[in-house]
Formats: C-alpha cells, structure tokens, sequence
C-alpha cells in the first residue's frame, strides 16, 4: 500500500494590518496581517494543527512583529 503524507507551515493572509514604520528597513507603509501554523496531512487532509500564530509582516522587507 502507498500512502502519503505530509509535515509543513501553512501561511495565510488575512488582509491589511497596521500602518507603521519598520524597524529594520524603516519605510513607512500598511504592513500585511497573516496566520501561520504547522499541520500533518494524510492523502491532502490536514489532521493535525498545532503552534498557530498570527503576527504582521511588512511588505518591503519581510519583518516580522506579533500582533
């Protein structure tokens, strides 16, 4: 029998976060509301989530602050 599975990090944005200044490129522009979680799937089905998080990333240089 064959079977597939499969382990990875999912991320999804969620849509426009807060207007702010990053702290490593420091432009000032909306930064990008996104979830990301670890998950296990079985033939393309996701059983398992674990360690979701959402956080905001800024669209320039790809910094990253919790929300």
């Amino acid at each position: 029998m064959f079977l597939l599975f499969g382990f990875g990090t999912k991320r999804k944005q969620l849509g426009p976060g807060e207007t702010r200044t990053c702290p490593r490129c420091h432009n000032t522009t909306q930064w990008a509301r996104m979830k990301e979680y670890k998950q296990f799937t079985v033939f393309f089905i996701p059983l398992a989530r674990w360690k979701r998080r959402q956080f905001e990333v800024c669209e320039i240089c790809g910094a990253a602050v919790e929300a």
